[in-house]
């Protein structure tokens, strides 16, 4: 059963409210953690984002949080997917508050939390300015329309350890392929001699290409 509401640690932008709704970052960890581990990340990311991390609403036996119940690893059980979609939507829905001023969101997931962030993504790809994509995969097999040019003109950052175990590399080979080839995506993609971790050189890319998205909302 998920909660009415997520539990979600939030970070206040440094933008001026004069200066309309701030950009905001949507933090979703991996399988076993919480809303406290990727907001470790906070200090690093540019104070005019607004950071709200969020956990998963599924606990599991190991202790921790995930988005959704799994087959096997990278491979999430549709209708249980499609729940989290729902119930993360929903969610974003109430932030808006009934404020006409337009407000830029990009989604930030790690491991199961990359498969999360992209499932939002595929499900509404216009909802969102962009995705930071990492040490995971993509939601193949479920409902959502994984198709060619889906993700047309959307910024993403994808990063992955070269040295990763913990992910199947047929699916982590799909998803590299789909998000060079097909997606439409304005992409970044970066591979690091890393296991399934972030670095600090993977860290300063993304607070690089985030620093990088934050322009004013027209």
């Amino acid at each position: 059963m998920i909660a009415a509401a997520p539990v979600v640690r939030w970070r206040k932008s440094s933008q001026p409210a004069a200066e309309g709704r701030p950009p905001l970052l949507v933090l979703l960890h991996g399988r076993g953690a919480d809303e406290h581990d990727l907001f470790e990340l906070a200090p690093a990311i540019d104070p005019a984002f607004a950071i709200a991390s969020v956990r998963g609403p599924l606990p599991t036996e190991e202790g921790g949080y995930t988005w959704s119940e799994s087959r096997t690893v990278g491979r999430a059980v549709p209708e249980s997917l499609r729940a989290t979609i729902g119930w993360l939507q929903r969610w974003l829905d109430s932030l808006a508050g009934g404020r006409p001023e337009p407000q830029r969101v990009y989604l930030m997931g790690f491991s199961a939390g990359m498969a999360m962030a992209s499932a939002l993504l595929f499900d509404q790809p216009t909802r969102y300015s962009g995705a930071i994509l990492l040490s995971g995969v993509l939601p193949f097999d479920t409902d959502l329309s994984i198709t060619k040019g889906r993700l047309t003109d959307v910024d993403i950052f994808y990063g992955h350890g070269s040295f990763d175990a913990v992910i199947p590399a047929d699916l982590v080979d799909r998803t590299a392929t789909y998000l060079a080839e097909r997606s439409g995506a304005r992409l970044t993609a970066r591979d690091y001699p890393i296991g399934h971790e972030i670095s600090h050189a993977e860290l300063g890319d993304i607070t690089g290409w985030l620093a990088r998205q934050n322009v004013p909302v027209q």
